[in-house]
C-alpha cells in the first residue's frame, strides 16, 4: 500500500501547477508513492504537456462543471495510500514536509485524523496556523473583515504541534480510512466551506484535528479562480448558508451588506448583486455558479 496519496486539483493552470509538482518531486518523493492531478477543464495542449513532463503523475481529466469537493473526490476515490495529502496547485511544498506530517500523525493518539502545516504567503505573512471553530456569529464578523485568523486563540497560532479544530483546504494530511468513512469532501459545497465542514465533521465524529507550526508551506492563493469571482462568490455564500443551517437573519444581514457594496458598481455586473439575487435562493452552489459563470 502506498504511504501517501497526493491529490491536487488544477484549473488549466500549468504555470502554477508545475512548480508545485516540482517541489513535491524534488523534496518529498520518499514519502509519496502516488500523485494525482485532477486536470479540470484543461486544454488538449496543456493536458499533453502535463503528461509529457510528469509521467509519474496519475492524471484525472475533469471536463464537467465541478467544484473543489467534487474534483478532489474524483481522485480520492482512487487513492490507495494510508494517508491523503490534499494540497492546492498554487503552493510550494518544502523538502520533508509530507514525511514530517506523517510522523506527526504517527506519534499522536489513534483518534487524531488530520494535521495541517502552517500556511504562509510568499511575503512571509501567515495565512493560517490552526483554525478555530466557525459559528454563524464568527462568519458574520468574517463577512465584515473582522476576523483575523492570525490572532492567537485556544485553537490557533500556537507553537509546535497542537490540537486545533478545523482545516484549511490549501494543505493538510488526513488518514484515508477516516476520510473515506466520512465520504470524503461534502459535495453540497462548490467553493467553500468544504474544508471547514470537514473539520467540524471530524470533531463531531469523535476525531481530532491538529496543526504543526514547525512545518510550513507557501501558498500563492487565488491565482486560478479570481477571474470568475462574479460566479464564485455567490456560490461560496450559498454554500456557507447550507453549512450554517439556512439562518434567515444571517441571510438578511448578507443581503444588506452586499446591497451597500453594490452601490459602487451601479450599472455594471458584479459579485455583490449576484449574491443579493441568490442568498435566499434554494438553488445549489453549483447551479448558482453555472448561472453566473463567464
Amino acid at each position: 500500500m502506498p504511504e501517501v496519496s497526493v491529490v491536487i486539483v488544477c484549473m488549466n493552470r500549468p504555470d502554477i501547477l508545475f512548480p508545485c509538482l516540482d517541489s513535491i518531486r524534488e523534496g518529498n518523493a520518499s514519502a509519496v508513492l502516488e500523485t494525482f492531478v485532477v486536470a479540470y477543464c484543461f486544454t488538449a495542449e496543456n493536458l499533453a504537456l502535463l503528461k509529457e513532463r510528469y509521467p509519474w503523475v496519475r492524471v484525472v481529466p475533469s471536463k464537467e462543471v465541478r467544484g473543489f469537493s467534487e474534483n478532489n473526490n474524483l481522485a480520492l476515490k482512487q487513492a490507495g495510500g494510508r494517508f491523503c495529502f490534499i494540497v492546492n496547485d498554487d503552493t510550494i511544498v518544502p523538502p520533508g514536509t509530507i514525511q514530517a506530517l506523517v510522523d506527526d500523525l504517527g506519534r499522536l493518539p489513534s483518534e487524531a485524523a488530520a494535521v495541517s502545516p502552517k500556511i504562509v504567503f510568499p511575503s512571509g505573512k501567515v495565512q493560517t496556523s490552526g483554525r478555530a471553530p466557525w459559528s454563524r456569529w464568527r462568519y458574520a464578523r468574517h463577512y465584515l473583515h473582522m476576523v483575523d485568523e492570525t490572532k492567537p486563540t485556544k485553537w490557533s497560532m500556537k507553537e509546535g504541534l497542537f490540537r486545533t479544530y478545523t482545516l484549511n483546504g490549501a494543505c493538510f494530511l488526513i488518514r484515508t480510512d477516516i476520510f473515506r468513512e466520512l465520504g470524503f469532501f461534502d459535495e453540497r459545497y462548490f467553493f467553500t466551506p468544504e474544508d471547514i465542514a470537514l473539520g467540524h465533521a471530524l470533531n463531531d465524529a469523535g476525531f481530532t484535528v491538529w496543526a504543526d507550526s514547525d512545518i510550513s508551506i507557501t501558498h500563492y492563493a487565488g491565482g486560478s479562480v479570481s477571474a470568475m469571482e462574479r460566479a464564485i462568490k455567490p456560490a461560496r455564500v450559498r454554500g456557507s448558508m447550507i453549512f450554517y443551517g439556512e439562518p434567515f437573519l444571517l441571510k438578511c444581514f448578507i443581503w444588506c451588506v452586499e446591497a451597500l457594496r453594490s452601490l459602487k458598481y451601479i450599472g455594471k455586473p458584479n459579485s455583490a448583486r449576484n449574491v443579493m439575487r441568490t442568498v435566499f435562493s434554494k438553488q445549489t452552489p453549483k447551479e448558482i455558479f453555472i448561472r453566473f459563470r463567464p
